[in-house]
C-alpha cells in the first residue's frame, strides 16, 4: 500500500461572491538559499500568469519584497529540518496582493513597521525591511498560531490594473 503525500505546492482559484476571482499560491520550501530562490521564481511566474506581468510596476515591486521575506525566513528563521511556508494571494477586481512568509523561529522577531531604521555606518545588513516598507502598501508580522514561529506579511492595494 502506498500513501500519497500532499503536494508542497498548491494553487487555487476559488470563486468569490459576486463572481470575483481570487488566486492563491502556497508552498513549503526548504529553509535554504536555494529554497528561497525557488519560492521567489515560482511566485513571480504565478503573478505573471494571473495578469501581473513581468516588467510591470506592480510585478517589479512585489517580487523583490517576496524575495526579501523568503531570504529573511532562511537567514533569520532557519531551524534545522524545518521548512518555511509561503502564501501569495491576489484578489480581483480590487487588485489586492498579499504575501505571507512563515518560519518556525520565535526568539528573534522583526521590528514593528514604525521602528524600522536605516543601518548605521558601514553595516552590511539591515536594509531589507526598508525595501519592504518602501515598496509595500503596508506590512507587519505576528507570532504564528498555533505552534512556534512567526509570519511576516506585506500587502499592496492597486487602484489600476497592471
Amino acid at each position: 500500500m502506498t500513501s500519497q503525500l500532499p503536494s508542497p505546492v498548491g494553487t487555487s482559484q476559488p470563486a468569490r461572491a459576486g463572481g470575483n476571482l481570487s488566486h492563491t499560491f502556497e508552498m513549503r520550501s526548504t529553509s535554504t538559499p536555494r529554497g528561497a530562490r525557488l519560492a521567489r521564481r515560482l511566485a513571480a511566474h504565478r503573478l505573471d500568469i494571473w495578469g501581473i506581468p513581468y516588467g510591470t510596476g506592480p510585478h517589479e515591486e512585489i517580487v523583490p519584497v517576496l524575495g526579501e521575506l523568503t531570504a529573511n525566513a532562511v537567514q533569520h528563521g532557519h531551524v534545522p529540518s524545518r521548512d518555511f511556508h509561503l502564501l501569495l494571494d491576489v484578489t480581483e477586481p480590487a487588485r489586492a496582493v498579499r504575501i505571507e512568509v512563515t518560519d518556525t523561529r520565535t526568539e528573534h522577531t522583526p521590528p514593528d513597521p514604525a521602528d524600522v531604521r536605516a543601518p548605521v555606518g558601514e553595516d552590511d545588513s539591515g536594509r531589507g525591511l526598508l525595501l519592504v516598507a518602501a515598496l509595500a502598501t503596508r506590512w507587519g508580522w505576528h507570532l504564528r498560531s498555533p505552534g512556534p514561529g512567526r509570519t511576516v506579511w506585506a500587502e499592496w492595494a492597486f487602484t489600476t490594473t497592471a
